[in-house]
C-alpha cells in the first residue's frame, strides 16, 4: 500500500485494487482565513484526481474543497460515503457531477470492488450536532495485506469495531491539533486567553495520545493539523515554533513536530522504536502489513518547522497574497441596509421548529454588526430590535455585516462552518459554553434542525457503572457518550472527558463546561 500525504486530513492510498483520494482540499476556506499548512498548492492535483474511489469524510470546508473536487477530480470516482442522518454531502457532490456511490452502513464492514480487484473498507460515521455540520467520520481501508485507519478528525467513541473486523491496524492517520475559535476571539484578558489555549492545546494532544494508545496501530501519521493563518488580521494565530519545546505555548495550533516530540516524551512508541512518522504535503510512504518499506519527501521537513517555521510563513504569507485578496473581493458588499429583515427571515422559522434547542440556549443572543445590532430572542422565538436598557446580553458576537451579508446571500445553512472556523469575528459570554447555541447555528436547514432537535430529545443511557480513581460514575459522558473509562481522567474531584475537553464536579455532578449533562458519580469508601 502507498499513501501520499497531500496536505491537511488529505492523503491518496494507492493498492493493486484501485487508489483513493481522502479529503483533498487545496484552496483556502472560511473566509480565506484557513491555508492548507505545509503549502500544497504544488502538488499535481489533476494526477491525484485521476482516482478510482472518492472518500470525503464530512463538509466543513477544510476537507470538502468544492472547487478543487469540480476542477480536478475525476467524476466517474465510486464515492465511498458515509452513514450520516441528512442527505447534504451527497446532494453536494452530486451537484459537482459525481454519481456512483457506495452508501456504507455505519461501522460495517464491506467489500468494494472494481475491474483491478477489491478492498475491504468500513466507514464510521459520527452522526451527533457537535460532529461537523451533523457529521464527522473515520475510514478504515485493508488491501487484504495493510490495514489504514484514516481518523482525520473524527472522534470516534467505540474503536473494538475496527478490530473486530479488520484486527490489526498497521497505518494510523490521526489529527491531533485544534480546530476551533477558542479562545482566540474571545474577549477576556490576554493572560486568561493565553492559559486557556495552552490548556486546551494540551488536551488535545492527550486526547490524540488517547486514541493512539487504543488503536495500537504499527505508523502513527500526525495529520489534519494547523493550517496556516496568512491573512494579515490573523497572522498572530500561527504557531511559530518558538517556547521550550519548539512550539508556541499561547497558541493552540500545534504542528506536526512539536506532536512528534509529545509521542516521544509521553512514552507512545513500541519498545525501542519511535512509531511517529513525519509526512508532509507531498511525501509518499510505502507499506507491506507493518513493515514500512520506504518513505521520500518533497524536501527537507525541517526546512519548515522549528526555527525556520517563521520565515516559511512569512513567505507563504506573500505567495498568497493575491489568493486570499481575491476571495475577499467576491464577499458581499456592505449597502448599509438593514439586516433585521433578512435575519428574522432566516433564523425565525428556524427557531419555530426547534424547543428543545431554544429552550437549552434560553437567553436573547446579540449580533453586533458594526453599527447594527439584532437580538435573537430564543425564549421568545423571535428576531428584534435591542430594547432599551436591555444591557449587555449573556452571549454575543461581533461580526462584520460584510460577512453575514456573504452567508446570507448564500443561503448558507452552517456559520460555524463559515464565519466562526474563519476567527473573523469575537465574541464574549457570561457563564459557562452553550451547546445548543452553537448547534443551532449549523443546523439553519429544515431537515438540519429537525435532526438535532430529535438528537437532544433522546433519552441517553447512563444505567452502566464504572470505577475510576477512587469513584464510581456512569460509563458514558453525558456530552457525547465517550466511554469514561478511556477518555477519563480524574484530578482531586474534577473529571476530564479528554474527547472534547469537558469537565465535570464529581461530588455534585455538575457540569462545569455547559449547563445541563449532568453526571452520575459516588465517592467509593477507603
Amino acid at each position: 500500500m502507498q499513501i501520499t500525504s497531500i496536505g491537511h486530513a488529505g492523503f491518496h492510498i494507492r493498492t493493486s485494487a484501485g487508489s483513493i483520494l481522502c479529503d483533498p482540499w487545496v484552496n483556502p476556506a472560511y473566509f480565506a482565513s484557513w491555508v492548507p499548512f505545509p503549502d500544497n498548492s504544488e502538488l499535481d492535483w489533476k494526477s491525484l484526481g485521476d482516482c478510482d474511489y472518492l472518500y470525503v469524510s464530512h463538509l466543513h470546508r477544510d476537507h470538502f474543497d468544492e472547487r478543487n473536487l469540480r476542477e480536478n477530480v475525476n467524476k466517474d470516482a465510486t464515492v465511498l460515503l458515509p452513514d450520516y442522518p441528512v442527505p447534504d454531502l451527497r446532494r453536494e457532490l452530486e451537484e459537482l457531477g459525481f454519481h456512483t456511490f457506495v452508501e456504507t452502513e455505519d461501522s460495517v464492514k464491506t467489500t468494494v470492488t472494481n475491474d483491478k480487484g477489491s478492498l475491504d473498507v468500513m466507514i464510521i460515521a459520527l452522526r451527533a450536532p457537535a460532529d461537523g455540520p451533523i457529521g464527522d467520520s473515520g475510514l478504515i481501508v485493508s488491501d487484504g495485506e495493510t490495514t489504514c485507519f484514516n481518523m482525520n478528525d473524527a472522534r470516534p467513541i467505540d474503536l473494538d469495531v475496527i478490530d473486530e473486523a479488520f484486527g490489526h491496524v498497521d497505518v494510523h492517520l490521526l489529527q491531533y491539533s485544534g480546530a476551533i475559535w477558542y479562545p482566540m476571539v474571545y474577549d477576556i484578558p490576554r493572560k486568561s486567553k493565553a492559559n486557556f489555549a495552552a490548556q486546551k492545546r494540551q488536551r488535545g494532544m492527550d486526547r490524540a495520545r488517547s486514541y493512539i494508545e487504543q488503536v495500537g496501530a504499527s505508523w502513527v501519521v500526525p495529520s489534519a493539523g494547523p493550517p496556516m493563518f496568512l491573512d494579515d488580521d490573523l497572522f498572530g494565530l500561527n504557531d511559530f515554533g518558538s517556547g521550550v519545546d519548539g512550539a508556541d505555548e499561547t497558541s493552540i495550533f500545534p504542528d506536526q513536530e512539536t506532536f512528534l516530540e509529545q509521542m516521544r516524551i509521553h512514552g507512545t512508541d513500541d519498545g525501542e522504536r519511535h512509531r511517529g512518522l513525519m509526512m508532509v504535503s507531498g511525501s509518499v510512504a510505502e507499506f507491506t502489513g507493518p513493515a514500512l518499506n520506504e518513505v521520500s519527501h518533497p524536501y527537507a521537513p525541517h526546512e519548515v518547522f522549528g526555527e525556520n517555521k517563521r520565515a516559511y510563513l512569512e513567505r507563504m504569507k506573500e505567495k498568497f497574497a493575491p489568493v486570499i485578496a481575491a476571495d475577499k473581493a467576491t464577499w458581499a458588499v456592505d449597502d448599509g441596509e438593514p439586516l433585521l429583515p433578512p435575519l428574522r427571515d432566516l433564523f425565525e422559522p428556524i427557531m419555530a421548529q426547534s424547543d428543545l434547542i431554544c429552550d437549552g440556549i434560553g437567553y436573547p443572543v446579540g449580533l453586533v454588526m458594526d453599527d447594527q445590532t439584532v437580538v435573537l430572542d430564543f425564549p421568545n422565538r423571535i428576531v428584534r430590535e435591542p430594547k432599551e436598557g436591555e444591557g449587555k446580553y449573556r452571549y454575543g458576537f461581533r461580526i462584520a455585516p460584510e460577512l453575514v451579508r456573504t452567508v446570507l446571500r448564500d443561503d448558507e445553512p452552517d456559520w460555524v462552518n463559515t464565519i466562526f472556523l474563519s476567527t473573523r469575528f469575537t465574541t464574549w459570554r457570561i457563564g459557562g459554553y452553550n451547546e445548543y447555541l452553537y448547534t443551532f447555528f449549523k443546523c439553519l436547514s429544515d431537515e438540519r434542525i429537525a435532526y438535532a432537535d430529535g438528537w437532544f430529545a433522546e433519552a441517553h443511557d447512563d444505567s452502566a457503572s464504572i470505577t475510576k480513581d477512587g469513584w464510581e460514575l456512569q460509563r458514558r459522558c453525558p456530552h457525547l457518550k465517550a466511554d469514561l473509562s478511556k477518555f477519563g481522567v480524574i484530578e482531586g474531584d474534577k473529571l476530564t472527558c479528554n474527547l472534547h475537553g469537558w469537565q465535570w464536579d464529581l461530588p455534585s455532578g455538575r457540569c462545569l463546561t455547559s449547563k445541563g449533562h449532568e453526571l452520575r458519580a459516588e465517592r467509593l469508601d477507603g
